[in-house]
């Protein structure tokens, strides 16, 4: 991508100027922080929902979804987009998750975060290995799981959260489309560049870089390159 430098440039003011604007910023960004604190709260008050007993697939075969906490009371879950047979599933999805490489800190919080896709267990792990995925996967291929937590087949993606007490386990958070963007550090990362995400539908001032909305993004094949098998990742 071109920049062009006469243009695509901050103002250029003293530093007593930088930071009086600076700090005009830094109280907005502080009332954000109180918000998204306040919808925090708001969120640990939420009524929760009793789910059927669900059987899934993982690694070592059948698994109730009570299970797959391992012993733990939260679970997070993604569902991953998928296409049965493809080649490549969704790139959003594949770039998503592979972010989360550490997940070890969550035990200390009684919870786990897995990967679940509507896809035959044996492909689901085939692309996991494929796109060197660390989490771990499973299938409700053949279930209600999907269609039940928003995420069915065909239907997009989704992140659900989960309560388990005993054998019982409570859904009690959903989210989609934007709403995944708070668990990322991809945009919290390109949103803090003074060029921002450089996507067509964005704010910007005139002469910023634009390009169409998710061609920065790695692409499955991307992912697979950089951190597969194979990969220099």
């Amino acid at each position: 991508m071109t920049v062009n430098p006469t243009t695509a440039l901050p103002r250029v003011v003293d530093e007593q100027t930088w930071r009086a604007e600076l700090a005009d910023l830094r109280r907005r960004e502080k009332a954000v922080t109180r918000e998204l604190d306040a919808i925090a709260a708001a969120r640990r008050r939420l009524p929760m929902v009793e789910m059927p007993e669900y059987t899934l697939h993982g690694a070592d075969g059948p698994i109730r979804l009570a299970d797959i906490f391992g012993g733990r009371s939260q679970l997070i879950v993604y569902n991953h987009m998928w296409t049965d047979g493809a080649e490549w599933q969704c790139g959003g999805c594949t770039g998503f998750t592979a972010q989360f490489t550490r997940l070890e800190f969550l035990d200390n919080y009684d919870a786990k975060f897995v990967v679940v896709t509507n896809g035959p267990i044996e492909e689901a792990l085939a692309y996991r290995e494929k796109v060197g995925n660390k989490m771990q996967w499973y299938s409700a291929a053949g279930t209600t799981f999907g269609a039940d937590v928003d995420a069915a087949p065909g239907q997009g993606f989704a992140v659900n959260v989960f309560l388990r007490n005993g054998d019982k386990v409570y859904r009690t958070w959903h989210t989609n489309g934007r709403g995944t963007e708070q668990l990322t550090h991809v945009f919290a990362l390109l949103d803090i560049l003074p060029y921002g995400r450089q996507e067509e539908w964005q704010d910007s001032p005139e002469g910023w870089p634009k390009r169409p909305t998710y061609s920065g993004w790695l692409d499955s094949p991307d992912i697979a390159r950089l951190y597969g098998p194979d990969g220099c990742g």
